[in-house]
């Protein structure tokens, strides 16, 4: 019997106030090891970005999930998280027998079977590689819509709430990208708004 393919499921962008919340999903080859898998947190972001290539090249399968900033408003992120996860697995293109998740909590309708694992993404490489993906891609994005959305200043902060990102929902009110069942950025609507 062969072995039961495992996928590492992570997310990113759970805490900022604008964007998309990110899932990966990533099933490794171990016959290609990828030295230097770590918690995407605590890696430099040129590491993250030296390191996704390299997880997307050598893995057997990996996939994006995404649940935006509309959604999340409407299922809350809690539930927008798992929304993500269950389509990064759904996206892969190999469907994988048993699936670690970050976290404390599985996300129902998931195509196999599943066990959470309370900061997986330092202790188990497969969820170290989909943290990564996770977190470069968010990065990426918030990248852009800092070209869409210059006056908010993602690029500086990733839409995590600053001080300079409060002052800015101040002054322009919060974009199309924003969360608005978020408290701070609640705060600057008019009333009916949400």
């Amino acid at each position: 019997m062969s072995a039961m393919l495992i996928c590492g499921v992570d997310e990113a962008g759970r805490g900022p106030l604008a964007g998309s919340v990110i899932a990966a999903a990533v099933i490794l080859d171990p016959a290609k090891p990828i030295a230097g898998l770590a918690d995407s947190k605590k890696l430099s972001a040129s590491a993250r970005e030296r390191l996704a290539p390299q997880i997307r090249e050598s893995a057997l399968a990996w996939a994006i999930g995404e649940a935006t900033a509309r959604e999340i408003d409407q299922i809350n992120i809690l539930q927008a998280t798992f929304l993500a996860m269950c389509r990064a697995v759904a996206g892969l293109a190999i469907t994988p027998g048993h699936a670690l998740i970050d976290g404390n909590r599985v996300p129902a309708g998931l195509p196999c079977s599943a066990e959470a694992i309370v900061k997986g993404d330092a202790k188990e490489p497969v969820i170290s590689a989909a943290s990564i993906l996770a977190k470069t891609f968010r990065d990426a994005q918030l990248l852009e819509l800092d070209q869409i959305y210059p006056q908010y200043g993602f690029a500086r902060h990733m839409g995590y709430p600053t001080a300079a990102h409060l002052q800015a929902l101040r002054e322009h009110g919060p974009s199309p990208v924003h969360r608005r069942s978020f408290g701070p950025v609640a705060q600057t609507l008019l009333p009916g708004l949400i």
